[in-house]
């Protein structure tokens, strides 16, 4: 109504547009924005949303790719050449190469691309033990506060690993097991627990530099914990509990 008023009482414009007969009000010509106006009649940047969507595909291929063993320990890889392969552009390559470099999982090569990093099996055994000293005294808290019905509901995580291991499915099995940890960790409640939890399990995954692939029956065994494991967490038999997650770290490379 206000703005009726005051176009009603507004002097006329040269060039006016015409009255619409059988309408009651003037077609509105095209007005420009003010100096310094915001409008937000500007068309969002696909290209931007685009490029960071192939960027999180191209790092979860890379992440795969790594765990399966198909990028090799210590060999030197160029953002173009793996641009080639996956059907990309280098740009977003690099990008996720750069959060593999923080990860730990490649090392930058100057003028030559990213170089795979060779792990030892000391360093696997250092991230074990960290990740044991953090989740252990977690589980055992929560054993004690979480209510049965909260660790059936944890059942299809610990089947989805072992329909992975079944499967003979590295990179698919490291998934699953990295959510289902997630997913008992997540009921302490402390997200900054949960993100160095998951780091440093991810850390854990990636391959040594000449070790055999891991067996499907080394799969199927660690799977296999995980049951258990929820099983000794809905009796709320601590003993159980702190005997199989210990057991699960120690023998665990996945």
């Amino acid at each position: 109504m206000e703005q009726t008023r005051a176009r009603d009482l507004a002097p006329p414009q040269p060039y006016a547009s015409a009255r619409v007969p059988g309408q009651g009000r003037p077609a509105a010509a095209p007005q420009e924005p003010a100096r310094g106006e915001h409008t937000h009649s500007e068309p969002p940047a696909p290209r931007m949303v685009q490029r960071h969507s192939v960027r999180g595909q191209i790092l979860d291929a890379l992440r795969t790719a790594l765990v399966d063993g198909d990028l090799l320990p210590g060999e030197v890889y160029s953002a173009p050449t793996l641009g080639e392969r996956y059907g990309v552009s280098a740009t977003p390559v690099r990008e996720a190469m750069q959060q593999l470099v923080i990860e730990g999982a490649v090392e930058v090569v100057p003028n030559r691309g990213f170089r795979v990093t060779r792990r030892s099996a000391r360093e696997l055994a250092e991230l074990a033990e960290i990740r044991a000293l953090i989740e252990v005294p977690v589980m055992l808290r929560l054993a004690r506060t979480v209510p049965a019905d909260r660790w059936q509901s944890l059942l299809p995580l610990a089947e989805a690993t072992a329909a992975a291991a079944a499967a003979g499915d590295r990179s698919s099995y490291a998934e699953t097991d990295r959510a289902f940890h997630r997913a008992v960790l997540a009921l302490a409640g402390n997200e900054q627990l949960l993100a160095v939890a998951d780091d440093l399990h991810r850390r854990s995954q990636w391959p040594l530099t000449s070790a055999p692939a891991t067996r499907r029956a080394d799969l199927i065994a660690d799977a296999a914990e995980h049951t258990a494991l929820l099983e000794a967490l809905i009796a709320q038999n601590l003993a159980v509990v702190q005997s199989l997650v210990r057991e699960h770290f120690a023998g665990s490379d996945v």
